[in-house]
């Protein structure tokens, strides 16, 4: 009998710590979502959703601005890892467990404001050159559709790429409020021209990541919703950019 309550309450002991296990989460710079603030702390729409979660939750955790190739690679490889903002894909279903959806976004094409090629459908870009990210979901999507994609390191050389004809379209992701990609030296001489997919965004989480902490932290997403917080948290940033 002792054994027996030995070993529950070594199981539980476990389980208690493996939830209250700290998280490391990653993100990119994406403003509004996530950025530095003028302190030096990670701030933004997402970033102030993500810190209420842990919050409500008591989850220790640590979060830190990287790249988004970086970011996205330790929270596959790195246990009790996750990243945000991810697009949640078929490709990417497998791969990791996911709280959310914490927003919303629409995939864009961006092009030159001169251009001349007729765009009113995702299969007029068949045959157009398209830049973007290496390791980002825009690229895996046109990649797998066989789309001709161009894909560099840092997202930011795209809007050059367009001005020098090297490309003809910039496939784009714009969180729901949230401003152009920066930087603006280009303003007006590259332009939204077609929304092709609308995708929704999530914390993503290493599958080491114990399922009841993904189901607390589901669940006070769940309750920000209903008590108007997350409502709030999206309304801090409307005049962002603007």
């Amino acid at each position: 009998m002792r054994l027996i309550i030995l070993t529950s309450l070594l199981l539980a002991s476990g389980l208690h710590a493996a939830c209250a296990a700290s998280l490391q989460i990653t993100t990119e710079h994406s403003p509004p979502s996530s950025m530095l603030g003028t302190d030096g702390v990670v701030t933004g729409r997402t970033t102030d959703k993500i810190r209420e979660m842990m919050v409500r939750t008591g989850t220790d955790y640590k979060l830190e601005l990287l790249p988004w190739k970086r970011a996205f690679m330790q929270a596959q490889t790195q246990r009790h890892t996750c990243v945000y903002s991810t697009s949640r894909t078929p490709e990417r279903e497998a791969l990791f467990k996911w709280v959310g959806p914490t927003d919303e976004a629409e995939w864009q094409f961006w092009g030159r404001a001169d251009h001349s090629f007729p765009l009113n459908t995702l299969d007029d870009a068949r045959k157009l050159r398209i830049g973007t990210a290496i390791g980002d979901a825009r690229d895996e999507y046109l990649r797998s559709r066989g789309f001709n994609v161009d894909a560099v390191s840092n997202d930011l050389v795209n809007p050059q790429k367009l001005l020098l004809n090297r490309i003809d379209l910039w496939a784009v992701a714009i969180r729901n409020g949230g401003a152009a990609p920066g930087p603006f030296d280009w303003t007006d001489k590259v332009v939204p021209l077609m929304v092709f997919n609308r995708v929704k965004v999530y914390l993503a989480c290493n599958p080491s990541v114990p399922d009841e902490l993904i189901d607390k932290l589901n669940a006070a997403l769940a309750d920000m919703r209903r008590d108007g917080t997350l409502t709030r948290l999206d309304r801090k940033y409307d005049h962002y950019g603007k």
